[in-house]
């Protein structure tokens, strides 16, 4: 198959890591005549939220009659979930097609890098109205940090996550993030300490960009969300409001936001709970969430699995507490190690099981009906569960 020969010289490039470096992909952009000019670009960063949001003002843009694009990562089944036409997973002869010529461009490019580029070729050709990109690590040097000055763009909110790459403070992970100050652009900010709004605005002043709270910004009501959370509840107004900056409708608003799907967040599929929370931060927002459910711990099960440079334990710390029954998995394939579960049930005791398929039917096993299975702490795993529960294709994960 073309796509299958695609992917495969395109996860050959998956030990060049996600670079910081904007050269590379700038030179290549350059020989595949600039489509990153090609339209209009939201632009949307943070630690936690970023792909929520980018949903939102996908659909919601869509909701107005306008043709979209849609750029986030990783993807939790198919690779082509990461580049979306109005809605929709490019087809396969059509990424293909995409990939080759990405590939080409430069062969030195990174595997996050070929796919972004494949992103900005496949919303050229469409001629979408608007493309929202997601950013993939951090924002200063992120590969997404091509494109010139954004009709809108946002931070949502930072967390302590990619510390070895981005640093270890708030602070530090702020300045990073506000990277993608453009100037005379408006960076529209989600709750978050004064530091760190400090911090984000002595970037963005430096970059003749200007900054804006969410919390000083006049939403227009909704009359429904698509995605569960009170975290959401906060996505969807910095969604609102970026539309709203792209000339989205109230009514285009309230639909794109009833109507907005995202896999993976807060997803039940029957009696399983699938949650992306992967950091410390998106636990405490699925704890919280869980919190509201009409299911006492007793019928609550937990499972569990983590990346190696993920912060873990304050994450099993925060969510142990909300099962009474805990099994822990290693995420399967992933392009980087994997915690063992062992040393997960050394911290709160719990079963350990080889594969998720075995994970999810001890947890079902072990919890009184009608119990809920909670899955979470890594996307990888998330992506594995829901292929498995809905009988969908995979391409291998890469948490790229």
């Amino acid at each position: 198959m073309p796509l299958a020969a695609s992917l495969r010289e395109l996860y050959a490039r998956i030990p060049l890591g996600m670079r910081l470096d904007l050269e590379p992909m700038r030179e290549a952009c350059a020989r595949l005549g600039h489509p990153e000019r090609a339209f209009p670009v939201v632009h949307v960063a943070g630690t936690n939220g970023k792909g929520s949001v980018c949903a939102m003002v996908e659909a919601i843009a869509r909701a107005q009659g306008k043709t979209t694009g849609l750029y986030t990562s990783p993807h939790l089944c198919r690779f082509a979930e990461r580049i979306r036409i109005d809605g929709e997973p490019i087809d396969d002869d059509r990424l293909a097609a995409l990939l080759d010529a990405a590939l080409a461009a430069r062969p030195e490019l990174s595997f996050f890098e070929t796919a972004t580029l494949a992103a900005f070729l496949a919303f050229r050709d469409a001629r979408v109205d608007v493309a929202v990109l997601e950013v993939g690590l951090g924002g200063r040097l992120d590969a997404t940090n091509v494109v010139l000055a954004p009709r809108a763009a946002a931070i949502t909110r930072i967390a302590l996550d990619h510390t070895d790459r981005l640093g270890n403070t708030l602070v530090e992970i702020a300045r990073e993030k506000a990277g993608i100050a453009k100037a005379g652009v408006d960076i529209l900010l989600g709750p978050m300490p004064p530091e760190v709004r400090q911090a984000i605005d002595d970037v963005a002043y430096a970059h003749g960009a200007t900054t804006s709270s969410i919390d000083d910004e006049i939403v227009r009501a909704t009359r429904g969300l698509g995605l569960a959370g009170a975290h959401q509840a906060v996505n969807a107004r910095v969604a609102a409001a970026l539309a709203e900056r792209i000339g989205a409708s109230t009514i285009a608003v309230q639909d794109g936001l009833a109507d907005v799907r995202w896999p993976g967040r807060l997803e039940r599929i029957g009696d399983v709970l699938l949650d992306a929370a992967h950091n410390p931060d998106g636990a405490e927002s699925l704890a919280a969430h869980l919190q509201t459910l009409a299911v006492p711990s007793a019928r609550v099960a937990l499972v569990f699995g983590a990346l190696a440079d993920k912060d873990w334990a304050p994450m099993l710390d925060t969510l142990a507490p909300r099962a009474a029954r805990r099994v822990y998995v290693a995420p399967h394939g992933a392009s980087r190690n994997a915690v063992d579960p062992a040393a997960m049930a050394e911290r709160h005791a719990g079963a350990i099981a080889p594969t998720v398929e075995r994970a999810l039917a001890e947890a079902r096993g072990a919890s009184p009906a009608p119990g809920l299975v909670v899955l979470c702490g890594s996307m990888v795993l998330v992506g594995e569960a829901r292929a498995q529960l809905l009988g969908l294709p995979r391409d291998p994960p890469v948490a790229l």
